[in-house]
């Protein structure tokens, strides 16, 4: 019989949709903007609640938006919004759902700026490195690094909603932008 991996102490054995994300998603770079803003605006629903809340939800939160793509998601009229609140399939957070066409418009503003979210992270990142503020050690029980502060602030300077530095942290763990697997999980790599 062979041995079970370890992994994350985090993941939830015990659902095997939760196994699958941590083994196959987490910790691995967004390949699309379209991956980028189906990332920030699930991390914006999940503030307060579990991951695997959301996780559960994520089929249906890809039905009602759009499959996260943002052009289609900015032109979504309050009347659509409305609608997605009575569907129990979602979390139904009158602010939270509103967001994400919000959220939707200031993102397309961005990528019109920077090409794509991923030279928009790198624009953040450089910003942090020339500060001269130094990110800790990372580890999956920290909720903040300088460079999600610095994420945060600017986000929300640009009307982003939803986009607090642990959502922002939170977020950047998912897309590998901070490796925090645990050193006991079989995906952990050295860092150095």
């Amino acid at each position: 019989m062979e041995n079970p991996k370890t992994r994350c102490s985090w993941v939830n054995l015990s659902n095997p949709l939760y196994i699958q994300y941590h083994d196959e998603e987490w910790g691995r770079p967004a390949s699309s903007d379209l991956e980028h803003f189906e990332g920030i605006s699930l991390e914006g629903a999940q503030a307060g609640l579990s991951w695997e809340t959301v996780l559960k939800k994520r089929a249906r939160y890809r039905e009602v938006f759009k499959n996260f793509d943002p052009l289609a998601v900015s032109q979504m009229s309050d009347r659509e919004l409305e609608e997605i609140l009575l569907d129990p399939g979602i979390i139904r957070h009158r602010l939270k759902v509103f967001s994400v066409r919000n959220n939707a418009q200031r993102f397309l503003e961005l990528i019109s700026k920077y090409r794509s979210f991923d030279h928009y992270l790198d624009s953040m990142e450089a910003t942090v490195q020339s500060s001269g503020n130094r990110e800790e050690s990372s580890g999956a029980t920290r909720t903040r690094s300088a460079l999600s502060d610095c994420i945060s602030r600017d986000l929300k300077k640009r009307g982003f909603s939803f986009v607090g530095t642990t959502i922002i942290y939170a977020y950047l763990q998912a897309i590998g932008r901070v490796y925090d697997h645990e050193e006991q999980c079989f995906l952990f790599r050295s860092q150095h």
